[in-house]
């Protein structure tokens, strides 16, 4: 995989999506935080439906951490390891009130402090609510990145640290968002649908299919 093509691959990905976002519902830098919180091993369909009950009667740090544990639990019952969760979200949010005046902080170091954020979460809200230059590689985005070979690597960090270097400067605000998509509806896991992708012709991947 070369520059040219790698190059060519974002600006397909670009053209055919210019306004990437996220499939998580939210509207501030706090929503995005807990809802990315939530969406550890569950989907965001799943997210969506909870916080779409939860956010309108709760959405600052203040109104969360008021619900009390068993108080959040109720809302976000249906999303998988909810127990912890919840644990995790009501700390955070005594933390954020506490330390940060109530706002989200804007660097890697503040937010990795907080329970439940790790080097993924911290990216997705460094990137999405603060357009941050920060890569969060989860499932999709290491499987595309290896399979299209726009980004091999071993491990999360290895491909995070690869897409960072050589993903064109133009689109890398957006990439995290592309990658997301293309593999969770193109490059699919079990049956990627070669047939039907823009760029199989730029993919490095051994074993397409033929089907759409």
């Amino acid at each position: 995989m070369n520059a040219a093509k790698r190059l060519e691959i974002f600006r397909r990905l670009h053209e055919d999506n210019p306004e990437p976002k996220t499939e998580l519902n939210y509207s501030s830098p706090f929503e995005l935080l807990i809802a990315v919180i939530l969406s550890a091993q569950a989907t965001d369909v799943g997210v969506n439906k909870a916080t779409d009950k939860l956010f309108p009667v709760a959405n600052t740090p203040e109104a969360i951490f008021a619900l009390g544990y068993d108080g959040l639990c109720q809302y976000i019952k249906t999303i998988g390891l909810y127990p912890s969760k919840a644990k995790n979200v009501i700390e955070t949010c005594r933390l954020l009130v506490e330390k940060h005046g109530s706002q989200v902080p804007d660097n890697r170091e503040d937010l990795e402090a907080l329970p439940g954020v790790g080097r993924k979460t911290a990216n997705v809200v460094l990137n999405t609510a603060f357009r941050q230059p920060a890569m969060a590689v989860d499932t999709h985005i290491f499987r595309v990145s290896n399979r299209t070979g726009i980004a091999p690597g071993k491990n999360v960090l290895e491909v995070e640290k690869k897409l960072l270097k050589f993903v064109p400067k133009d689109y890398l605000l957006d990439a995290h968002h592309w990658l997301i998509l293309h593999g969770r509806y193109v490059c699919k896991a079990r049956k990627p649908q070669c047939g039907s992708c823009r760029i199989e012709d730029l993919c490095e991947f051994k074993a397409k299919t033929s089907d759409d």
